[in-house]
């Protein structure tokens, strides 16, 4: 197969799709790999570091889409991207299309087969694909919390950690998965205040022992985070449903109870964001003031670290991208019920039934969509672990 990486133009988007390690595992199975030139330089990889394992090096997004049979991103296609995807290709990559109509029918008219990273399941039903980048955006979230918070900023005025005689910040976490675990971890090393909120008993039970008694962990309820709110001098909302519009857990009418120049930090936008006054910004400009009260929402939180995720993000997919170039989709996801659920758009369908519901376009499934024939119960897995048809969907990721 030939497999195309062209160069991110998301705004401020550092990362490259795979790194000079999967280009030697593709190229050593006899598959092609064509590299946009300086599609590595945010994550510091040269052209010359790609051409050693293997890779060619081609000028342009263009003679990366045209020849392509499987297109390997990072982030969500950009409108002059999306028009130059085929009917005849595979792009995997960040999709997020529950709250993204445009680019959705975008992808529906391109007749491509669009799999999302971050709708991939693996035999617990876990998100294998999203999860390291779910690890850095937590670790994000609270330094930059930490450092909105500081008064040339916008924030409060206060340090996270306080000092001897003076008390630390109070930190509220909504979301127990990978997000807010990571959050609170980073958060409890700059020695805050912190309280951990998710609707799973059985998460809180993990999240306690996990953090050793230094966090609280609190039942998540509108009533509970109102309680606390007052005390909150940075949010940081990590909630997740699997493919879904994340819901909203603090409204415009609960900002009112907040300290005038807290901070809300939401790791969701992706996925519509979880307080309801969210709104998408970049690196470049990543704040804005409602009634008081700092909100940071940079949609690719993980690109301010490239050489970190870039890595991360390449460990985690490579045995899917080496599955789907092996056995193509229809194979690959035959072989992985969990590769399956990754399939958002396919020949012009949505294939994703939550995002068939967030934005009200009919639902049809992959196997019609792609004549997949319906896997058996036990099969193995991309990782070769046996995969079942089907996945349990745990609360707080």
């Amino acid at each position: 197969m030939i497999l195309g990486v062209p160069t991110e133009i998301k705004p401020d988007e550092y990362r490259v799709a795979i790194t000079p390690i999967g280009v030697r595992e593709l190229s050593e199975r006899g598959h092609e790999v064509l590299i946009q030139r300086g599609a590595g330089e945010g994550s510091s990889l040269s052209d010359a570091d790609f051409v050693a394992q293997g890779a060619r090096i081609v000028p342009s997004a263009a003679d990366v889409f045209g020849v392509a049979e499987m297109v390997l991103k990072v982030k969500e296609p950009q409108p002059p991207e999306v028009e130059l995807l085929r009917p005849d290709q595979t792009l995997f990559t960040y999709l997020h299309l529950a709250p993204a109509p445009t680019l959705t029918q975008g992808l529906r008219e391109s007749g491509a087969v669009c799999v999302a990273y971050e709708t991939v399941e693996d035999v617990h039903g876990r998100l294998p694909l999203l999860a390291p980048m779910s690890e850095i955006a937590g670790k994000i979230a609270t330094q930059a919390g930490a450092f909105m918070l500081e008064k040339p900023l916008g924030g409060r005025g206060i340090l996270l950690g306080g000092v001897p005689g003076v008390a630390p910040a109070n930190v509220m976490v909504i979301g127990g998965g990978a997000v807010g675990m990571n959050a609170a971890f980073i958060a409890i090393g700059m020695e805050a205040d912190v309280f951990v909120y998710d609707v799973s008993i059985d998460k809180l039970r993990e999240l306690d022992i996990a953090f050793g008694g230094r966090a609280s962990t609190v039942f998540s309820s509108t009533l509970s985070v109102e309680e606390r709110l007052p005390d909150m001098d940075l949010v940081i909302g990590g909630v997740l449903v699997h493919g879904a519009r994340a819901p909203h857990v603090i409204t415009r009418k609960q900002l009112g109870l907040m300290k005038r120049h807290a901070v809300l930090v939401d790791v969701a936008i992706d996925q519509g964001g979880c307080f309801e006054t969210s709104r998408p910004t970049t690196h470049g400009d990543p704040t804005y003031e409602v009634d008081g009260i700092i909100h940071y929402c940079v949609t690719n939180m993980p690109g301010a670290v490239p050489i970190t995720s870039t890595y991360a993000l390449t460990n985690a997919t490579l045995p899917y991208v080496l599955a789907l170039a092996e056995l193509g989709v229809a194979g690959a996801a035959r072989r992985d019920p969990g590769l399956r659920l990754g399939i958002n758009v396919a020949r012009g369908s949505v294939t994703h039934p939550a995002v068939a519901e967030a934005l009200g376009f009919d639902y049809v499934a992959p196997e019609a969509a792609l004549e997949i024939a319906e896997p058996p119960a036990s099969v193995p897995g991309a990782d070769g672990a046996g995969a079942t048809a089907s996945h349990a969907r745990p609360n707080g990721q």
